[in-house]
């Protein structure tokens, strides 16, 4: 049975996870631009699904749909495509395929048909699965995420608890390439309940790797409590990077609380300060446009973002309501010309990166190379 990976751009990294778990049970992807016989297997957020749905809905083949948007909506879904993948895809994606091999009806749990839907019963052990296949060298350490931020689908589709690779997998994935870059929902829990750090797990990571560490960089950025002297110590002993990426998301008190975010605006301020004096650069995400934002608050964030551009970076994006979360339904709020003039300002500038405008043009982007 020849399987298919429809190549997209947003989906490199469960490229990356999925077809090394599927290769180990015989299945090698194809990667194709179009649905192909006899199954093509999709990854979609929620951006790009409207994208790929009529051209699912009128292919010849099989097709399994898998990602964020899938596992928030697994019986829209299913209205257009054969099988849906509901959450983690290493144990049932290789599952579904080996029954589809077979001629079975492919009904269980983890995934949606257009008539039956019953959701996984068991969660992914990392450790038993491939870090990566061929094409991607990033190491994911951690899955799960203990907080509740309103705009997230992690925590919905890989719960609440929170896991972590093995440090000896990981350090063995890590040294087939030069740079070992990791994939976390905050790289500073590793080790951890995901709340309260252990800085001793970590270390003993760093110690087991034998190449150039970058972490609490792209694409595993870091929660601003998390920054302290204890973490930044670690970082300058044993990494090569010289930049830490967190979260900021709003300057505005009331607006973190509303997200349930965990943190407030004194954390961020306490972490940009840290990492200056650490001679460490601070790369800050922000989000702009909730519903509930009103002009002060919008106000606070941009004061927030031009005080971290003074000695870092800023990233900012137009918030986007996602499925499955709880500020689902509802609609971003405009823009202060103000907003737009700063965020212009400081892009020319180099100072700042991200999509406050159009909020879906970082889904978009060309892939390069060959890498899905």
């Amino acid at each position: 049975m020849r399987v298919n990976w429809r190549q997209i751009h947003a989906a490199r990294n469960s490229y990356a996870v999925l077809s090394a778990a599927c290769r180990e049970e015989g299945f090698i992807f194809n990667v194709v631009d179009k649905p192909e016989d006899d199954v093509t297997c999709y990854s979609l957020n929620s951006v790009n699904e409207s994208v790929y749905r009529d051209e699912i809905s009128a292919s010849d083949c099989i097709t399994i749909i898998g990602g964020p948007h899938a596992s928030a909506c697994p019986r829209e879904v299913a209205k257009y495509a054969d099988y849906v993948i509901a959450g983690e895809g290493e144990f049932t994606l290789p599952r579904l395929l080996a029954l589809i091999e077979r001629g079975d009806d492919g009904k269980i749990p983890g995934v949606a048909t257009g008539n039956f839907y019953e959701p996984a019963n068991s969660c992914v052990w990392l450790d038993a699965y491939p870090a990566f296949s061929e094409k991607q060298g990033y190491v994911e350490i951690s899955r799960g995420c203990p907080f509740f931020c309103g705009y997230c689908q992690t925590p919905h589709i890989f719960g609440h608890c929170i896991r972590h690779r093995s440090i000896d997998s990981i350090a063995r994935y890590a040294s087939r390439y030069e740079h070992a870059r990791f994939v976390s929902p905050n790289a500073f829990s590793y080790g951890s309940d995901g709340i309260h750090p252990r800085w001793e797990k970590i270390e003993r990571l760093f110690l087991k790797m034998k190449n150039a560490i970058y972490f609490g960089t792209f694409p595993s950025e870091v929660r601003p409590e998390f920054i302290c002297e204890e973490s930044l110590s670690l970082i300058l002993t044993y990494c090569s990077n010289t930049k830490l990426h967190f979260g900021a998301q709003s300057g505005s008190d009331p607006v973190l609380e509303k997200i349930h975010r965990g943190h407030a605006v004194d954390d961020v301020i306490h972490a940009v300060e840290l990492c200056r004096e650490f001679s460490i650069t601070p790369v800050v995400d922000f989000i702009v446009g909730f519903p509930f934002e009103t002009d002060e608050d919008q106000k606070l964030t941009m004061n927030l973002i031009e005080w971290v551009a003074r000695s870092g970076k800023v990233h900012v994006h137009r918030f986007i309501p996602l499925p499955g979360t709880p500020l689902s339904g509802t609609t971003a709020r405009s823009l202060l010309p103000e907003t737009e003039k700063i965020c212009g300002k400081l892009a020319l500038s180099g100072k700042l990166t991200g999509s406050w405008n159009d909020p879906e043009i970082r889904f978009f982007r060309r892939p390069s190379n060959d890498i899905p």
